[in-house]
């Protein structure tokens, strides 16, 4: 059900039955049931000329009322709005999902020239900071096992492909007080990230922007990005 919906976020248009099958590489009759079960929910509409399907905006509705009640975003997103104003980058706050990471929320830089993400976009653990940061939210050991278990794809010609040396830049990150890539995920996208404690939830935050503007400014925005994940963790703390 949920392909039907990228299919039109994809299309940005109405689009027949026959088109919505082949996008969503579905039977047609698998998708005419779907499609007839969202039409009765009040979710999709149909046109008669031409004959087409498009999503009404109950789905938006529902989204909005979900977001609402989200246990983190309403005690984070204020801090992430001042980060994001104060570094002037793309924020991200994200969460370990298996083996991968999964943005919660992304503010966007300033900058015309930014990096840019959305809510939902899953992240590989090794070559993202937010997945270094939340690698780096374990143990030693347990940071160790994971990496000579793992198949570390390359994402990018920078991207850190040996467990022995992942683990370094981990544990070396961890003194330092937080995590960073250079072009690993992302060529030409240089980022930041530290995690902290929402009860017994492990997040991290991102800082992310461009190399000719992060390269000058890494410790300066490491500075906010840190004060910033304490203040959050406090916040939770005291709730």
């Amino acid at each position: 059900m949920i392909d039907i919906f990228e299919v039109f976020r994809q299309a940005q248009r109405p689009l027949s039955l026959t088109e919505l099958a082949t996008a969503a590489r579905m039977p047609k009759s698998s998708c005419h049931a779907i499609v007839g079960a969202l039409i009765a929910r009040g979710y999709l509409y149909s046109l008669e000329r031409p004959r087409a399907l498009y999503p009404t905006q109950r789905l938006l509705d529902v989204a909005h009322d979900i977001v609402a009640g989200d246990p983190f975003l309403e005690h984070v997103v204020p801090r992430l709005e001042e980060l994001r104003d104060a570094s002037t980058e793309t924020v991200i706050l994200g969460k370990r999902q298996g083996e991968r990471v999964v943005y919660l929320q992304v503010l966007e830089g300033l900058h015309p020239i930014r990096y840019s993400a959305s809510p939902g976009d899953l992240k590989p653990l090794h070559s993202s900071a937010i997945g270094k940061a939340l690698l780096g939210a374990q143990k030693e050991a347990a940071l160790r096992s994971w990496a000579a278990e793992q198949n570390l794809a390359r994402v990018t010609t920078a991207t850190i492909c040996d467990p022995d040396r992942l683990v370094a830049d981990v544990l070396q990150s961890r003194q330092a007080g937080f995590f960073q890539t250079r072009g690993e995920n992302v060529d030409d996208v240089w980022a930041i990230a530290a995690f902290f404690q929402a009860g017994r939830e492990t997040l991290a935050i991102g800082l992310a922007g461009p190399k000719h503007r992060m390269q000058d400014s890494v410790l300066p925005c490491a500075q906010q990005l840190v004060t910033t994940c304490s203040l959050v963790a406090r916040q939770f703390k005291n709730l």
